[in-house]
C-alpha cells in the first residue's frame, strides 16, 4: 500500500506522525510519500520540500506568499499524481491541502482523497463543506460534533478522537519537583504565560502578556511566571521577558534538548492558571487540569473579516466541546492587558471560577476520547476501512 501525506504545519505534523504509527502497525507493508516535519520524516515520510514553508496564519498575512505557495500546490499535487498512490491523504492546513486534493482530483480522479481535521465550519465559511465534497471523498474528525457536518455535505465522516488525549501529563509529583526546582515557594501562584509559536503571534502578544503580567505582580509581589518555548520564537521571548517581572522561568529547549518536553508537561501541571494564546494549547492545558484565560490578537482587517463570518461566540475549543462558557477569551481589539488580567486575577483566586473550569475540563478530555482507543490506531482503522 502506498499513500501521499501532505502536513502544513508542526500540528499536522504530529497528527500524521501518529496516524503513521497507526497505519504502520495495522498494515506493515505501507509506504510514505510525501511533504511533513520532523515527527513524520522520523516515521519514514521523505518530504518534497520543508514543512516550514507553508506554516502562514492570518487572511491578510498569507498574501505577500501567495505565489510562492501556489508553486508548493502544484509540486505538491503533481508528485501526488505521478506517484497514483492508494490515497492522498491531507492533514489540517485546509486552505493550502485542500488546494492540493482538488488538483490531484482533477487530475486523476481514481485517486481516494482523505483529509485529517475537519475544517471549522461549525465556526465559519460553512460553505467550504460543500466545496470540500467535491474533491475530498472521507474525512477523520478530531472533534465529536463535526461529522453531521462532513456527511450533510456528501462525504463520509468517522470521529477518531483528538491526540491530545494520548499524550502524557505531569503527575503531582513531577510538579512539585519542578517548582522546587526553580526556587517557586510551595504558596507562591504560578503563572503560564502561552504567547503562540509563531513569530507573528508572539510579536502581537508580547506587550499585553507582559503587561498583564505586570499587572498581576503589583497585587501579589510573589507571583511567579513560566513561559514555555520552541526553537524558533525563544529568541524573540528571551529579549522580551528580560523586562517582566516575576523573574519569567523560560523553557527553551536549547537549554535542556533531553528534558525540555518533561519540563513543559510539569510546568502544566504546576501552574495555577495559564494565559495562552488561542488553538489547541486549550486542551493541552484542560489535560492538565490547568484553569486559563485565551487571547489573540491579529491584524484588524483579519479580525474584522473573521468576526463578519463567524457563526460562534467563542474561539476556545474547551468551551466549544464541553458546551461551555467557562474559558475567558479576548480576541482582537480585545487582547489588552485591562481586559485579560481581572479575568485572570479571577481565575487565579476565585473558587467558583476555577470549579467551572475544572468540570468543563473534565467533560472536554471524556468527549475528545480519554481512555479509548489511542486516536493515531483510531485514525487509521478509519483510513483502512474507507479504503
Amino acid at each position: 500500500m502506498t499513500l501521499f501525506l501532505v502536513a502544513g504545519e508542526a500540528s499536522g505534523d504530529r497528527l500524521g506522525a501518529a496516524l503513521m504509527a497507526g497505519l504502520k502497525t495495522l498494515r506493515p507493508d505501507v509506504a510514505f510519500h510525501g511533504i511533513g516535519g520532523p515527527r513524520m520524516q522520523a516515521e519514514g515520510l521523505q518530504t518534497l520540500f520543508p514543512m516550514e514553508a507553508l506554516s502562514v496564519m492570518g487572511l491578510v498575512e498569507v498574501l505577500p506568499k501567495l505565489r510562492q505557495l501556489f508553486a508548493l500546490k502544484r509540486q505538491a499535487a503533481e508528485a501526488a499524481v505521478a506517484l497514483a498512490p492508494d490515497a492522498l491523504i491531507t492533514i489540517d492546513s485546509p486552505d493550502f491541502c485542500l488546494r492540493v486534493a482538488r488538483q490531484v482530483h482533477g487530475s486523476a480522479p481514481g485517486i481516494r482523497t482523505m483529509h485529517y481535521v475537519a475544517p471549522s465550519v461549525w465556526a465559519w465559511r460553512p460553505g467550504r463543506a460543500a466545496k470540500m465534497a467535491r474533491h475530498v471523498d472521507h474525512v477523520l474528525a478530531l472533534l465529536p460534533f463535526e461529522p453531521p457536518y462532513m456527511q450533510a455535505a456528501g462525504m463520509t465522516c468517522d470521529f477518531v478522537g483528538h491526540p491530545v488525549v494520548g499524550e502524557p501529563v505531569a503527575s503531582d509529583a513531577e510538579a512539585a519537583e519542578f517548582r522546587a526546582r526553580h526556587a517557586i515557594a510551595p504558596g507562591a501562584p504560578l503563572v503560564l504565560l502561552l504567547p503562540g509559536s509563531r513569530k507573528g503571534e508572539v510579536a502581537r502578544h508580547i506587550g499585553p502578556f507582559g503587561e498583564t503580567l505586570t499587572r498581576l505582580v503589583h497585587k501579589n509581589p510573589d507571583l511567579r511566571a513560566v513561559v514555555p518555548t520552541v526553537p524558533h520564537v525563544a529568541p524573540i521571548l528571551r529579549k522580551a521577558v528580560r523586562g517582566w517581572p516575576a523573574r519569567p522561568i523560560l523553557l527553551d529547549p536549547a537549554d535542556a534538548p533531553d528534558s525540555h518536553a518533561a519540563d513543559k508537561r510539569a510546568a502544566y501541571r504546576a501552574a495555577d492558571a495559564a494565559l495562552a494564546a488561542s488553538g489547541t494549547v486549550s486542551l493541552e492545558l484542560a489535560a492538565s487540569g490547568t484553569p486559563m484565560v485565551i487571547a489573540y490578537d491579529m491584524n484588524r482587517l483579519s479580525f474584522r473579516l473573521m468576526k463578519r463570518m463567524a457563526r460562534i461566540d467563542t474561539v476556545t475549543l474547551v468551551n466549544l466541546v464541553s458546551d461551555s462558557r467557562a474559558i475567558p477569551d479576548f480576541l482582537g481589539p480585545d487582547c489588552r492587558a485591562d481586559r485579560i488580567a481581572p479575568a485572570l486575577e479571577k481565575v487565579l483566586m476565585d473558587p467558583a471560577a476555577r470549579a467551572a473550569q475544572a468540570e468543563a475540563m473534565t467533560l472536554t478530555m471524556q468527549r475528545l476520547g480519554q481512555g479509548g482507543e489511542a486516536p493515531g490506531l483510531r485514525a487509521a482503522r478509519s483510513v483502512l476501512a474507507h479504503l
